[in-house]
């Protein structure tokens, strides 16, 4: 059987499941929703929050790194270019105890971040990466920090094995790697072998393997095929929540996976829309908020397009109400509702700064507005 338990610093993570940082996603209701499915076993780590953003305590942010007096570890995920805005930031964390586990962001792969030499753009530069890990391990202090990355950029500059070498040897805890280059975005099919070579590469600290987790089943064999230590679940929870569920009980040696009716569904649905609600002060911003969950939620299930596109401009909680009892909700769980869900995508070209690959240890081609100011990816 595979490990059930993970060690992060001084937090032991049981079963060893993390919840993927999800820009506009991984909020604190959809923590609460998927902590609640769990029984508040597992990780779950806050959506992108911009270095920049942070040390400036802009209001977004700030509002984005509040946590449920329930969530124990406060894991938030930090993404910044800049070594001392980095350092800044984590010293920040600490001083103000803003949370108890740090993970850094050098897995994204959307252009915005990538132009500015950013997510899974930076780990090309190794000096770069070195000063940011030392700069956020030695400003972290007893805080484990963590990091998140791909492959490379594609297939032409894999970086993860010396990524993974420079992150051992400055004190990074544990490392997550989804087996996929920038260049593929989220298309074809994730790369298990590497994180099996990882594992090998880095046996001093754990690696977490991300990419095309779709059930408990896949967890289970990503671990035993790969050897890794834990996994790191991202689109597969994209309106299944109940999957943390799935994935406790599969660690745990018991329990089918859940097959909920339409009518579940519903109701998680209409808590997932609340607590968004609660969380924004405003019915209609928490709404309208929800509505991108609306197609993952419904996935094959018999709702047709024009319920659909009604249920995708609710702005009330009462409306919504109205529309989800407007449904059969005696449906049962359909089997296209399993399976790959969230962006699919494959991109040819990744977005980089001028001359970015002209030398992997030169670092001159970071600008000086590449901090985003902005957090949530």
């Amino acid at each position: 059987m595979t490990a059930t338990q993970l060690q992060i610093g001084p937090h032991t993570v049981t079963p060893p499941v993390v919840l993927a940082p999800m820009a506009g996603i991984t909020n604190a209701p959809f923590r609460t929703l998927c902590r609640e499915f769990s029984g508040g076993k597992g990780l779950f780590v806050s959506e992108m929050i911009t270095t920049r953003a942070l040390v400036e305590r802009d209001a977004k942010t700030m509002r984005l790194i509040h946590f449920d007096g329930t969530e124990k570890p406060r894991s938030i995920q930090l993404y910044g270019v800049d070594p001392v805005t980095v350092g800044k930031a984590v010293r920040m964390i600490v001083d103000e105890d803003l949370a108890d586990h740090i993970d850094l962001n050098f897995g994204c792969p959307v252009p915005k971040v990538t132009r500015k030499g950013g997510g899974s753009a930076l780990p090309y530069k190794r000096h770069l990466l070195r000063s940011i890990l030392r700069e956020a391990v030695t400003g972290a202090g007893p805080l484990p920090v963590t990091m998140k990355m791909r492959k490379g950029i594609d297939d032409d500059h894999i970086t993860y094995l010396d990524a993974g070498r420079i992150a051992v040897e400055e004190g990074v805890t544990a490392i997550a790697l989804h087996g996929r280059t920038a260049a593929q975005h989220y298309g074809g099919t994730a790369d298990w072998d590497a994180i099996a070579r990882l594992k090998e590469a880095v046996p001093e600290i754990p690696v977490l393997g991300n990419g095309d987790i779709w059930s408990a089943d896949d967890a289970v064999r990503m671990m035993r095929r790969t050897g890794c230590d834990g996994v790191v679940v991202g689109r597969g929870c994209l309106g299944r929540p109940w999957l943390f569920g799935d994935l406790v009980a599969a660690f745990e040696g018991g329990g089918a996976p859940a097959r909920p009716t339409l009518k579940e569904v519903a109701a998680v649905m209409r808590r997932h829309a609340e607590l968004l609600a609660q969380w924004l002060e405003n019915e209609e911003r928490g709404v309208i908020d929800f509505r991108k969950h609306v197609a993952w939620y419904t996935k094959g299930f018999s709702v047709g397009s024009e319920m659909r596109k009604r249920l995708a401009i609710t702005s009330s909680l009462a409306e919504l109400d109205a529309l989800l009892g407007e449904l059969d909700l005696d449906q049962e769980w359909p089997a296209g509702a399993d399976g790959p869900r969230g962006r699919t995508s494959g991109r040819n070209r990744v977005v980089l700064p001028d001359g970015w690959l002209e030398d992997p240890y030169d670092c001159a081609g970071v600008s000086a507005d590449a901090e985003l100011d902005t957090s949530g990816g």
